[in-house]
């Protein structure tokens, strides 16, 4: 069974500003090594006895950075799905659904801003979901949790279904932290991870089934699309009248046959500054840094230079991000922070 990898890399990433903007968000940055996040989700991919030719849902406005971004990495087998404007992923990976080759393909559905370190494991989970996808189910990836995260959703499971996956008892949005250690005493939670997989057909009759606005928007989207190549430009008025909505709102949590497999995948949203912090690089002193920096006597600092050399001494567990004329200094734990001056 061939699998088509479909990505999605319309976020605008505003919780990494300043170094994600809309015009260059998370996804197109080297933020974690070499490679840009997207990049490095697309050669998580690349096993074409596993995988199809992967299918890229951007905004339009994105359109060269992807192919750059791409040619960078050797991949000449692409399929672009650009859309005219931000609708969630709900209708963007409907849109996708549309316009694959077969009804019946499998589809992977991926966020383009993800890490992930342990790929067997990951590729064992995709393995042991594909039973029940084949029969029609909608399946999802739950991440064995670490802790009591309150800015994660997470997936009650409920009976074993097959071997390493649970039928889906329910989807619970972002607890507080009361709940959230709750859950992980119950030992029957995972987080969401966002990551999904399920046949075209399955996942648009669902659609057709509990978003029928959406259904009709998103078909005459594509019906009414310039195809042009290897790239998709769906009809943007019709695009724009589509209700938006994530998966998880929209067709997850009211899908009857959904099943999670739980996997230790070595996962991060890296939603954050703080998530970079925990999964970068430390020195001897705990600091994780990218860029032109002087350093002395600081301890347990996040610090990226982008365009513009930044010196510090006698500092700890500061968020120091530099890019351009933008500066942000923060104290670690309050990354939440971010999104209010990123919308200023």
């Amino acid at each position: 069974m061939t699998i088509t990898p479909v990505i999605l890399s319309g976020g605008g990433g505003t919780r990494l500003w300043p170094l994600s903007t809309p015009a260059t968000p998370k996804q197109f940055l080297a933020l974690t090594g070499t490679r840009t996040m997207f990049q490095l989700t697309v050669l998580r991919v690349m096993d074409r006895r596993r995988f199809a030719a992967p299918l890229i849902v951007a905004n339009a406005a994105h359109a060269n950075i992807v192919r750059d971004q791409l040619a960078e990495i050797g991949v000449t087998e692409a399929t672009l799905l650009l859309e005219p404007c931000a609708r969630n992923t709900a209708p963007a990976i409907a849109m996708a659904a549309l316009v694959l080759d077969a009804p019946d393909s499998f589809m992977l559905v991926m966020p383009s801003d993800h890490v992930i370190t342990d790929e067997a494991a990951f590729h064992a989970a995709t393995d042991a979901l594909v039973p029940q996808v084949q029969d029609g189910w909608l399946a999802a990836y739950g991440i064995n949790p670490t802790g009591p995260e309150t800015g994660y959703g997470y997936i009650q499971m409920d009976a074993e279904i097959g071997a390493g996956v649970h039928d889906v008892k329910r989807f619970v949005e972002k607890p507080d932290a009361t709940r959230a250690a709750a859950m992980i005493e119950s030992g029957d939670h995972v987080w969401n991870g966002g990551i999904f997989l399920f046949r075209a057909d399955a996942y648009l009759d669902a659609v057709k089934q509990f978003a029928p606005s959406m259904d009709t928007a998103v078909r005459n989207a594509i019906s009414k699309a310039e195809h042009i190549g290897d790239h998709w430009h769906p009809d943007a008025a019709s695009f724009a009248a589509c209700p938006s909505d994530s998966i998880d709102y929209a067709i997850m949590e009211k899908a009857p046959k959904v099943a999670v497999a739980p996997v230790s995948m070595g996962w991060s949203d890296v939603g954050s500054w703080d998530a970079l912090h925990e999964i970068g690089h430390r020195d001897a002193d705990g600091n994780v840094t990218s860029g032109n920096i002087r350093m002395d006597n600081s301890h347990g600092n996040l610090i990226h230079a982008h365009g513009i050399r930044v010196s510090v001494h006698n500092v700890d567990d500061l968020l120091i991000v530099a890019n351009g004329n933008e500066v942000m200094i923060l104290p670690r734990g309050s990354s939440q922070k971010v999104r209010d001056f990123a919308t200023d």
